[in-house]
């Protein structure tokens, strides 16, 4: 889809060079006078996210300045503070990082008024788990049955990111953390902070000791009671795993599977 429609309707400027992934085309913009996103969704998921951002109205979230539901055409304010977490994370922050994105998804996670935009749930994004586990079978089969476990009685339900993690969150200056590129999940709190784990990289989401270390920092700033965190790792480690096997990422699902490993070492502790 062109950026032409939207550059005239919405009275835009191009602002720099267009990014196009698998899922959007984007374009940086000015908008009366101020730094914008257009973004031009592709996929059903992306433009369920573009409703969920609207819902959160710039509360733990990017702004949104204008939307096309019929398309999923969103102008975004565009964050662009000088701090990043994953810098901080390299600068040895990591405790400070983890919390910063406890900050923001218990933002997220605050119960609003307004109806609910359209989510996915939980359940649905694990059907991937369950087919790796009977096609795979070792650390996948401990996995889908700690996620079955999780989704037959889950706990705090609710609006979920589902995809938070140190480039989604990011500086908004006087405006504070900002989250951007939700999933637009409905399910137990717990899942939004499993990502976390397996991030900025997997070469420190794999460090000895890393994850310990992080599941109380997180522990304590979500208030997660940690056998169940724990669980939500292992879960959503061997979910990111069956994922990259599907895309036939068979190195990328490794180290993933580590953190699924490194966790239920931790559980059985």
């Amino acid at each position: 889809m062109s950026f032409d429609l939207y550059l005239q309707r919405w009275h835009l400027s191009p602002d720099g060079e267009p990014v196009h992934t698998h899922s959007s085309d984007l374009l940086p913009v000015r908008w009366r006078g101020e730094a914008a996103m257009l973004k031009i969704p592709r996929e059903a998921e992306e433009r369920r996210g573009g409703l969920l951002m609207r819902w959160w109205q710039g509360e733990g979230a990017a702004r949104v300045l204008a939307h096309e539901e019929s398309s999923g055409a969103l102008l975004l304010e565009r964050v662009t503070g000088p701090r990043s977490l994953v810098r901080m994370v390299r600068a040895g922050q990591d405790d400070e990082a983890s919390r910063v994105l406890c900050g923001v998804t218990a933002r997220l996670h605050v119960p609003r008024p307004q109806p609910l935009p359209e989510l996915a749930p939980l359940e649905r994004w694990f059907q991937a788990l369950e087919a790796a586990s009977r096609q795979h079978g070792g650390i996948f089969v401990e996995a889908a049955d700690t996620a079955r476990h999780l989704l037959e009685a889950p706990r705090e339900v609710g609006v979920l990111h589902g995809d938070l993690h140190h480039e989604n969150v990011l500086d908004g200056g006087e405006r504070g953390w900002l989250a951007i590129d939700p999933h637009s999940l409905l399910g137990e709190r717990g899942f939004d902070y499993a990502n976390l784990f397996c991030n900025p990289d997997l070469t420190v989401a794999t460090r000895p000791g890393r994850l310990a270390r992080q599941v109380q920092v997180v522990g304590e700033a979500a208030g997660l009671e940690r056998a169940r965190l724990l669980q939500w790792v292992i879960a959503y480690a061997g979910l990111s795993a069956a994922w990259w096997l599907e895309d036939g990422s068979h190195d990328e699902a490794q180290p993933v599977l580590e953190v699924a490993r490194i966790a239920a070492a931790e559980l059985a502790r």
